[in-house]
């Protein structure tokens, strides 16, 4: 008898029947926040190791110019943070700067490495509200030299240039999401700055291949974890007056609000997190579904999903992994899209000796092959992961060199939702078929849960 499940695919769902004996693992139950909206304006008064963010903006008057300036930073569209509707956390904040009468808003887009967001999606991402009442509302370019300005160093080397309009600001706000980050241990708080506001430069060292070779750097791993290290340091350098970040349940809901000062409101939140997003297995699986979420509009953002999953697959294991790509480009930028294939030209080890070698030229976001990698190593090799993505298939998953198996190789017909359940449906028979009673999981949370296996559990690989 086969074991039925919905698996999530942008705002739809795969339904799946999966070998007999296939489990479904999800996140622990967190209950969402009967009124999220007042547990924010709530938050801003009696928030974490800070005063009030009223008495904040009153502390920065009383040193500040004749016009105080606010900047107050939201994420990108790769994130779901809660800025529109009653869940909003954007307007509470912008009522009590309109209420301590700030005269000069910003509100400034944490974009990274990625590109800067058109007029439409930043309507789409923030309230109506926020338009055409007097803010500045403008994306972080990390390539823009002139929009930057230099700090100095961190005790680990890197060379820190950050958003000039950011530091130009008397008080500064960071908003954002408390979810696992497969290199910085949980995001929101201090990634806010670093890689949000920084110099695309600034990444040779963050996000080197050094840095995120430590075992260290890994979700919900704050301690130790050098990615998360130097986000801080970035962040204390640059400086930070106040944030407000939140968790969410699967359906997106708020689960809790963590406001205040910087490490403590963000500590706060990764301890409710680590609760609520660990997936405790006794033992790792033969194979492992599973989907890249809201996040996984192109392969980029995919990585994330492969790396949480890969905790699950014994070594030697096999990954089949779904994703609704919706950007233009589905696999990510050209500096990518290089470092890619170069994944499948070396393979997991070859690629890893390659950007530790003297003498390796950083590449933009080699990071996330370089987590891809990570993957890969696990699974052993790449033809065990099975890519489910109906924007990237066939002759363009040829032609980008993307590493793994093409789920929608042979089908034709299709497209959308209908294509991507006959990739995954399909690549789980032909696992079935071909291994007759083998373990099976599916994570159905995606990226946003993590396995955890006990030591004394782990398997030796199979040859």
């Amino acid at each position: 008898m086969s074991v039925r499940c919905d698996l999530e695919f942008g705002r739809e769902a795969l339904s799946l029947a999966l070998p007999d004996g296939a489990e479904l693992l999800a996140l622990p139950a967190a209950a969402p926040l009967a009124e999220p909206g007042e547990a924010i304006r709530q938050s801003l008064v009696r928030p974490i190791g800070s005063p009030g963010l009223a008495e904040v903006v009153r502390a920065k008057r009383r040193g500040a110019r004749a016009r105080l300036k606010a900047v107050v930073v939201v994420s990108d569209q790769t994130r779901p943070v809660p800025y529109r509707g009653e869940s909003g956390i954007l307007e509470p904040v912008l009522a009590v700067l309109r209420a301590e009468r700030v005269e000069e808003i910003e509100v400034l887009v944490a974009t990274g490495t990625h590109r800067p967001l058109a007029d439409a999606e930043l309507r789409a991402l923030l309230p109506e509200s926020v338009f055409g009442a007097g803010l500045a509302v403008t994306n972080h370019v990390a390539t823009d030299a002139a929009g930057l300005r230099r700090l100095g160093r961190t005790a680990r080397g890197t060379e820190v240039f950050v958003n000039r309009r950011y530091l130009d600001a008397d008080l500064k706000i960071l908003t954002g999401l408390v979810e696992p980050h497969f290199m910085a241990g949980a995001s929101g708080g201090a990634k806010s700055v670093c890689p949000g506001l920084v110099g695309e430069q600034v990444t040779e060292v963050f996000h080197g291949a050094a840095m995120l070779a430590d075992e260290r750097a890994a979700s919900l791993v704050l301690d130790g974890n050098p990615c998360r290290e130097e986000a801080l340091a970035v962040a204390r350098m640059a400086g930070v007056d106040f944030i407000v970040n939140v968790t969410l349940d699967g359906s997106r809901r708020v689960t809790g609000v963590f406001s205040g000062e910087l490490e403590a409101a963000h500590r706060a939140a990764v301890a409710r997190l680590a609760e609520k997003t660990g997936i405790p297995i006794a033992r790792e699986y033969d194979l492992v579904v599973t989907h890249a979420g809201f996040v996984g509009i192109n392969h980029y953002q995919a990585a994330k999903a492969a790396v949480e999953a890969a905790k699950a697959v014994r070594p030697g294991g096999t990954m089949v992994l779904a994703a609704d790509h919706t950007e233009e480009q589905p696999v990510g930028s050209a500096d990518y899209r290089r470092a890619l294939r170069m994944l499948r030209e070396l393979g997991a080890e070859g690629f890893a000796r390659a950007i530790l070698a003297p003498g390796w030229r950083f590449i933009p976001e080699q990071w996330e092959v370089q987590m891809w990698a990570r993957a890969f190593r696990k699974l052993g090799a790449l033809e065990r992961l099975v890519y489910c993505a109906p924007r990237l298939t066939g002759e363009l998953f040829e032609r980008e060199g993307v590493p793994g198996a093409d789920g929608g190789a042979g089908l034709t017909g299709l497209a959308g939702r209908e294509l991507a359940q006959a990739m995954v449906q399909g690549a789980a028979d032909r696992f079935a078929a071909a291994h007759p009673g083998a373990r099976s999981a599916v994570l159905l949370d995606g990226p946003y849960g993590v396995p955890v296996l006990r030591e004394a559990d782990r398997e030796p690989a199979r040859r």
